[in-house]
């Protein structure tokens, strides 16, 4: 996904999205997105969300280079490519987009690539545990989760009810 800053400086914004639980992953805010960039991306969700069993992505030079394919092949899911000109095939992550878009870049103007990254973090906070998704029954994909009320003491240690 594109978008730019103030001055017309392009960014890119790579996302990564699990179709079952609908949580975005990761989105990655850069000047330019390479192959090690994606690798990155990818195993820095894999650490905290585990290995998936498919990764299903576009025809862009960084999705098919063979650095990135070599480092797939090595940790475990198959890549699925999306024909081209089908982005319906990539339905789940042409949503996100679509509200990428319409609830954060196209209300905001960025002066820099480091509040972009800010601003787009914030986002996705509130995106993956505030934000009801009618496809999850108006939940939140990842719903802040506070401690069991009866678990929480005040400073004199009763239990406050």
């Amino acid at each position: 996904m594109r978008a730019q800053t103030h001055d017309g400086r392009s960014l890119r914004i790579l996302t990564l999205i699990d179709e079952h639980s609908r949580a975005c992953l990761a989105l990655k805010v850069a000047r330019r997105i390479n192959s090690l960039g994606m690798i990155e991306a990818l195993a820095d969700a894999m650490c905290l969300h585990g290995i998936p069993e498919h990764i299903r992505c576009h025809n862009g030079p960084e999705m098919i280079s063979k650095a990135l394919c070599k480092w797939v092949a090595k940790t475990g899911p198959q890549i699925q490519y999306i024909a081209p000109g089908s982005p319906w095939e990539n339905g789940y992550c042409e949503s996100f987009n679509g509200k990428l878009r319409d609830e954060c870049l196209r209300q905001e103007i960025f002066y820099s690539l480091k509040e972009a990254q800010t601003v787009i973090g914030l986002w996705q906070n509130t995106y993956n545990r505030l934000r009801p998704h009618s496809s999850l029954g108006y939940r939140p994909p990842a719903p802040v989760s506070f401690p069991d009320l009866e678990a929480v003491m005040d400073l004199g240690g009763a239990v406050l009810r």
